[in-house]
């Protein structure tokens, strides 16, 4: 809910309770340059990154307020060819969103934004014919008032918008992407800007709002990239240093290591082991104890417990090993690679020829699995007056997860127990 609300929808109802309570007194002018400020900075920022979905996502906006720019003079009585582009802004908006967030991000490439910017193009022309063909038409009754301006929009019109925001919102459960999140607001925004289009500020307001949620959405999308692992969604190994800042004394840290994994990736590739990281990671996600669990590099990882000792954790940690020691892949044993290549596979296949019907019911038969299992070594230390610095309380983490590898890996060491084993062989000695 975090991450759907924040910031975008935090940002429009902010903008609303502004412009209900009355505290927004900001003239035109001033309204419509920061309009334009946040629709040109968010093309600008979405050049800048690459973001194609979301240059897009402004420009509609652009061209759908150009398009009803005349309902923006106050006469609230416009002509037949002024209201036919409000109903196709009302259309083609929802329409353009949802089009937008079906696209995949391919960057500024000409055979990826040609193909776009000639859609676009068509509706342009589509709605500046329908509106010089409605110009000969008798002018249609102006839509009811209410209060705050806000007048009544066709009954099309609620549901165009309303079933484009359940479509973004679903598409966002399943991506949790800034940028589904922020058409989803950015949408809402701009619904309330045709809903108030009776007054030029209020209509701006909202209207700027859209444009301004797109761009912080870039923003947004960028600090995901800085502080989060695009592989395993763990916050990366930048979030894991800002955290060691915050961390409240007495606290644990645990090393995780994956035991093997250059095995897995030699022996089933890299896509394999991309799997087996997933995997890793979703166990360490959901950690208890008030763990937080990083992704600091390769097949690294870091657990943080603020607050916590090292006996307060421990139990938690060996829940976690057992748990993912419980998780397993399952693999077709016989990698094609593994058949021979060359004149002995030519051969063999000669031979076979005339064996078709015995080649075909081995073809048939389901070849086995194998079990691949996946388990890990963590070392953890808590902080103490012997080891007050971080720096310190890592090595000692790191001491312990060698310690935990060196020891036959699938378990869990911890710092203390090393001082323990030194004092007592001092004690013998």
């Amino acid at each position: 809910m975090k991450s759907l609300i924040v910031p975008g929808g935090l940002l429009l109802l902010g903008i609303m309770v502004l412009v209900s309570s009355g505290w927004l007194t900001l003239a035109l002018p001033a309204l419509s340059f920061l309009y334009y400020c946040a629709l040109i900075g968010g093309m600008l920022l979405a050049w800048r990154f690459h973001s194609s979905r979301t240059f897009f996502a402004l420009l509609v906006l652009f061209l759908a307020q150009q398009a009803v720019a005349l309902f923006s003079t106050g006469n609230a009585s416009g002509g037949t060819s002024e209201w036919t582009a409000l109903w196709a802004a009302v259309l083609l908006v929802p329409l353009d969103f949802i089009l937008i967030a079906l696209m995949q991000e391919r960057g500024f490439t000409v055979s990826s934004t040609a193909p776009i910017g000639l859609f676009f193009f068509v509706q342009c022309v589509v709605v500046a014919v329908l509106c010089r063909a409605a110009e000969e038409l008798p002018p249609l009754p102006a839509p009811a008032h209410h209060v705050a301006t806000a007048f009544s929009l066709p009954g099309y019109a609620f549901l165009t918008f309303a079933a484009a925001g359940v479509f973004l919102l679903v598409r966002y459960l399943f991506t949790r992407k800034p940028i589904d999140s922020a058409l989803l607001w950015s949408l809402a925004a701009y619904f309330l800007c045709l809903r108030f289009i009776g007054s030029v500020r209020i209509s701006t307001v909202y209207s700027s709002t859209a444009a301004c949620i797109l761009a912080v959405s870039i923003i947004e999308n960028s600090y995901l990239l800085a502080y989060h692992d695009e592989l395993t969604t763990l916050p990366s190994r930048r979030a894991f240093n800002d955290a060691l800042l915050r961390l409240q004394e007495p606290y644990s840290i645990a090393m995780v290591d994956i035991d093997h994994f250059k095995r897995f990736n030699d022996t089933y590739g890299h896509d394999t082991g991309d799997q087996v990281l997933r995997l890793v990671a979703a166990s360490l996600a959901r950690v208890t104890g008030g763990g937080q669990a990083y992704r600091c590099g390769g097949e690294e990882f870091a657990i943080l417990f603020s607050g916590k000792t090292t006996s307060e954790v421990v139990d938690h940690l060996e829940q976690l090993r057992v748990t993912i020691e419980a998780s397993e892949f399952r693999m077709r044993s016989g990698d094609r690679r593994q058949v021979p290549r060359g004149p002995d596979r030519r051969n063999q296949r000669t031979r076979s020829r005339t064996r078709k019907g015995d080649a075909i019911r081995q073809l048939a038969k389901e070849k086995p699995q194998a079990r691949l299992s996946v388990t890990v070594s963590m070392g953890v230390a808590t902080s103490t007056k012997e080891k007050p610095h971080v720096d310190l309380v890592l090595q000692a983490a790191d001491k312990a997860l060698y310690r935990a590898k060196a020891n036959g890996r699938n378990r869990v060491e911890t710092a203390s127990a090393s001082r323990r084993r030194r004092l007592t062989a001092a004690g013998i000695a």
